[in-house]
């Protein structure tokens, strides 16, 4: 037997009449709790629903039922859920609704008896949500079995967010029992969170807080609303186009990129039309900003793709600027006064909020969300501020204008520190700002061991903003130019046009060095907008690289078309990442030779001097361990070599170097690392081709000391390892540490780094 249609669902004008009622409950005379109870007698009747209850989080994640009707009235304060017990507590734990037409039915649900709730079959749960936190939930319950609509649903969700408002008053519960603080929050603090951009910074804690209070929930006149979100929209456009137009002449080129993606968002229809949609059903502008800013916090809280978590947040962004917009403020930097020198500290921040901030005070970003991949870490990376990211607990913590350290070489942040770590801080940046200086002299000087060695020193780089180091640390060149991140902020694959554009740009500001470009290096953790998804047990093993490149030969081709384009006149170098056996990198040359017929046809049809590079030079990196069995035919076709050493030793040892756990157990200093990597230098050697490191191993002055000692000539760093590296190679005398490095990989076991660096303390290398 069919069950009995349940009542008919409220449409948009009984809705918006349900609305205003809440708002004269709200704007009257009563304690919190008062209105609270006349709010669930109130959506009971307008929803025709015989139970309406609300529950609110209580310290220790506890829901407590504050308000109700049609349950017993003993039950209020009195009933408690731990968030994720029953249907109440997994709307909590979700923060999203829960609709069931069958509720005893479903596996969360937990009956308590002293609620008297036996004889209802249908439940609808949303969760009350305010500043991307779940608040309490609120309920509605009747005794037939009703399918609850999307409408209905939509308008509890909606009638939360009023109730939130009245929750964040503070005075329910009394005292603030709801806001539940932290014990001791005036106390020092020490967080770890993950280094997002290396360096240290102290300064006063700004909080970057952009919510604005909104006075009004419901509306009075739904025209006069649709009219006023439009023109804040226009307003927030034109603002990001100055914006634009301002970075653009700053040279930061990849920031212009993301902002043209960020400004893209700003046109999305889907967002923008759901925003007018709820202000149809009654909601103010900022209202419903805030409601599809809600609705946006739940998705994203069952989202694990680091990438399109990241674009939500530029979501979320953006619906922060169009409050500020909508309440007459140009954006949150400039709603206070800030310090000389401040710590901005925010849940997460969106590129264009971030440049709002006066550049010369901000020393440094602490994000309690934030990744890699997200567009505020590269901007912040462009514009050389330390990063830390993932540093939960952060907002709660500080305090406006706190002290704050920030060691984001260790992702560590101290707020309020204690004396005694303060002045540690203090000698630690005199000596960093110390060593920085003589590193700054000694980068321009020859990298030259004491017995005339001559070493090559080149940058890996992945942004433009990285090519003036060249100059700075008189680099040979670019041992390794990242090309994936120009297509990470793009919200689609750039046409040959726009890469051509920014490899020239490479070539132009190399100023005749040598650069090795990669070709597209994703998958994994790097994930691009415009690929569909791929579901893979194992990222790190999976479809990435030049496996990606060769499974989508059109897109390897553009890149290869532009890159020779760009080098037209010059010197052309191409690496291709994650060759695993010969018959692939025969594969990847044999796209760039087609490639480079193609535009041999095309100049030899065109008039004046031919546009091809002077000269072409093909090479892979060497990152899968079954190349080392592969060597005299690869090398029978490379022209030359690099050695990725992060990955080489983290599938060498089947060791993922993303995992905590395992980040100290294996060593690159190892006899058994070290034979690999000696065992590539002598086959390169033996058939005359150039190799070379490119991972973070060169950076590093114990271990690239290590490198030479067994024969490498040639590594290549990020612009702060160039200084340490160059010193430790001008105080060395190389012939004697090779031979120690031949009895040391012989006789010992386990790491060499103790030995090495008594070795380096007893012959006065800087290490």
């Amino acid at each position: 037997m069919a069950p009995a249609p349940g009542p008919a669902a409220p449409g948009v004008s009984s809705a918006r009449r349900l609305l205003t009622r809440l708002r004269d409950v709200m704007a009257g005379s009563g304690s919190p709790q008062a209105r609270l109870d006349k709010i669930v007698r109130l959506i009971a009747a307008e929803m025709v629903a015989e139970v309406c209850s609300c529950y609110l989080v209580r310290p220790g994640e506890v829901l407590e039922l504050f308000a109700t009707v049609g349950l017993n009235p003993e039950a209020v304060h009195r009933t408690r859920l731990r968030v994720g017990e029953g249907l109440v507590g997994a709307v909590a734990a979700s923060a999203g609704s829960i609709a069931l037409a069958d509720a005893p039915s479903h596996p969360s649900f937990a009956y308590r008896p002293e609620t008297g709730e036996d004889p209802f079959q249908s439940f609808l749960g949303v969760p009350i949500l305010r500043e991307g936190k779940v608040r309490g939930v609120l309920t509605i319950q009747n005794q037939r079995r009703r399918q609850y609509p999307e409408e209905e649903v939509e308008t509890l969700q909606t009638i939360a967010m009023v109730v939130a408002e009245l929750v964040a008053g503070g005075e329910m519960g009394g005292k603030g029992e709801l806001a539940s603080p932290e014990a001791g929050a005036a106390m020092p603090a020490r967080l770890a969170g993950q280094p997002l951009n290396g360096g240290l910074a102290q300064g006063l804690a700004v909080l970057h807080r952009p919510q604005v209070t909104i006075r009004q929930m419901v509306a009075e006149d739904v025209d006069a609303e649709q009219a006023r979100f439009q023109t804040g929209l226009e307003i927030m456009r034109t603002s990001l186009d100055q914006l634009l137009a301002r970075t653009a002449k700053s040279g930061i080129a990849e920031s212009s990129d993301i902002l043209e993606t960020y400004r893209m968002f700003a046109q999305d229809r889907g967002w923008i039309g759901r925003i007018a949609e709820a202000i149809r059903t009654g909601l103010t502008a900022e209202a419903a900003i805030q409601r599809v800013r809600n609705d946006m916090n739940a998705r994203m809280a069952h989202l694990t793709d680091p990438y399109i978590r990241e674009r939500l947040y530029d979501f979320e962004d953006l619906a922060n600027r169009l409050l500020l917009h909508l309440s007459g403020k140009t954006s949150a930097a400039a709603s206070g006064t800030l310090p000389e020198e401040f710590v901005l500290i925010a849940r997460s921040i969106g590129p264009a909020e971030l440049l709002d901030y006066e550049e010369s005070r901000l020393k440094a970003l602490v994000l309690e969300e934030g990744s890699q991949a997200s567009h505020v870490a590269i901007v912040a990376k462009a514009l050389d501020i330390p990063v830390v990211g993932r540093c939960a607990g952060v907002m709660t913590l500080a305090e406006p204008f706190d002290p704050v350290i920030v060691d984001a070489d260790n992702g560590q942040i101290f707020i309020r520190p204690a004396e005694d770590v303060q002045e540690a801080f203090n000698q630690n940046l005199v000596l960093r700002s110390r060593r920085r200086r003589a590193f700054a002299e000694t980068a321009r000087q020859p990298a030259v061991t004491r017995d005339g060695t001559a070493i090559s020193i080149q940058l890996n780089a992945g942004l433009l903003v990285d090519l003036p180091h060249l100059r700075e640390t008189a680099a040979d060149g670019v041992g390794l130019y990242r090309t994936e991140i120009p297509f990470m902020v793009r919200s689609e694959y750039p046409d040959v046009q726009a890469q051509t554009e920014l490899y020239g740009r490479v070539l132009d500001q190399a100023d005749g060095k040598p650069v090795v470009f990669r070709t597209l290096d994703v998958g994994g953790d790097k994930v691009l907008p415009y690929f569909d998804e791929v579901e893979q047990d194992n990222p790190a093993l999976g479809w990435r690289a030049i496996r990606i490149g060769l499974d989508r030969p059109a897109m390897l081709r553009k890149q290869l078309r532009a890159l020779i384009r760009a080098a037209a006149g010059r010197p052309l170098s191409v690496m291709f990442p994650m060759i695993a056996d010969v018959g692939e990198f025969e594969r990847a040359r044999g796209l760039l030779d087609r490639e480079l017929e193609r535009a041999a046809t095309e100049a030899e049809a065109a008039s004046g001097a031919p546009a091809l590079p002077t000269r072409v030079e093909v090479g892979l990196m060497v990152e899968v361990p079954a190349l080392m069995w592969q060597l005299p035919a690869i090398l029978a076709r490379a022209d030359f070599l690099a050695v990725g050493t992060n990955d080489l030793m983290q599938y060498l040892y089947a060791s993922d170097r993303g995992n905590p756990k395992l980040a100290a157990r294996y060593d690159p200093l190892s006899p058994a690392f070290l034979a690999a990597l000696a065992e590539l230098r002598r086959a390169a050697e033996a058939a005359d081709r150039p190799i070379g490191v490119c991972g973070e191993m060169a950076g590093r002055p114990i271990e690239a000391m290590a490198l030479l000692g067994i024969g490498y000539r040639r590594l290549s760093m990020s612009p702060g390892g160039v200084g340490p590296v160059k010193a430790m190679v001008r105080s060395l005398e190389l012939g004697p540490l090779a031979e120690y490095m031949t009895q040391l990989r012989v006789s010992s076991s386990g790491s060499l780094r103790d030995k090495l660096k008594s070795y380096a303390q007893d012959h006065g290398i800087l290490i």
